[in-house]
This record gives C-alpha cells, sequence and structure tokens, in this order.
C-alpha cells in the first residue's frame, strides 16, 4: 500500500524551498516497477558519498555519465547486438537510464568501472563564504555617538 502526500499547502505558506517540494514530490512520484540496474549508495563521511552500480555486461565506451546542477543521470547502451542465437538469456544487455537527485554543491570526484562495478565517487564541497566564520569582538569602550551626516538638498523656486 502506497501512500501519496498533498504538498500543495506547503507550496502555497513557504518562500524559497520549491526546489525542495519538487524533489518531495518527485520522490513519491517514483515507479519501483523498473529497479535495473541495482545499485548501492553509501556514505563514507560527512561530505563523502559512493554510488555502486552493477552493470556486468557493459564496457566503459558504452556508459555514460552526465552531471548537470543537481541532477546525475548514468545510461547505458549497448553498442552493437550480436544476432547469435540464444537457448537462454539471463544477462541483461538493455538500455538504462538512473537519475540521481543531488544537494547543493555535490560534485562527483571519480568514476571508474571494474569487474563490472561502476563506482562513482561523489564530494559535498561547500564554497567558503557559505561556511560558518567565526566573527571577532573588539576589545575596548563601546561608542554611543554614531556619526550622522545631514545631506541638504538644493531647494527650487517654484
Amino acid at each position: 500500500m502506497r501512500t501519496t502526500f498533498d504538498f500543495s499547502p506547503l507550496f502555497r505558506s513557504s518562500v524559497g524551498f520549491d526546489r525542495m517540494l519538487n524533489a518531495l514530490e518527485a520522490a513519491s512520484r517514483v515507479e519501483s516497477i523498473d529497479n535495473w540496474p541495482p545499485y548501492d549508495i553509501a556514505k563514507l563521511g560527512d561530505d563523502d558519498y559512493r554510488i555502486t552500480m552493477a552493470v556486468a555486461g557493459f564496457g566503459q565506451d558504452e556508459l555514460t555519465l552526465t552531471q548537470e546542477q543537481n541532477m546525475l543521470l548514468v545510461s547505458g547502451q549497448k553498442a552493437d547486438e550480436d544476432n547469435d542465437q540464444y537457448l537462454h538469456r539471463g544477462i541483461a544487455g538493455r538500455a538504462f537510464q538512473r537519475r540521481f537527485e543531488l544537494a547543493d554543491h555535490v560534485k562527483v570526484v571519480n568514476a571508474r568501472l571494474v569487474n563490472g562495478l561502476l563506482t562513482i565517487d561523489l564530494k559535498r564541497e561547500i564554497p567558503e563564504e557559505m561556511k560558518p566564520r567565526r566573527i571577532e569582538i573588539a576589545a575596548g569602550e563601546a561608542s554611543h555617538e554614531i556619526e550622522t551626516k545631514q545631506i541638504e538638498a538644493e531647494q527650487q523656486a517654484a
């Protein structure tokens, strides 16, 4: 049994959370029918993540990784189908496309294909200006005088 949520009241009463609410809506619409290729997502540290996908039968030149803003797209397309006559075909070789929503400032730092496993390393790199910073407090007397300047405008005769 799957429950769907109506996020429209949140859209009416919040400002600046559009991307998060859209991600929640998209996650609730995810189709669970196509679960191929299988994958794992691991958190390696505070800012390090790894996606591992089982892509047996695909070569390095048959896989494509694309990152656009906050979306990682992994797709695979077999080069050319052989015309062999199979009695049983159990190795999946169909084309696929898997999308991963990435948080702000998450970048792909490495991707490698070893023994049929595609490993994608991700890192969250928060810009220096967005990191918390310590504000120094100056010692001394507090100045209660605030210097004000008055700007006088020219008066024109009417």
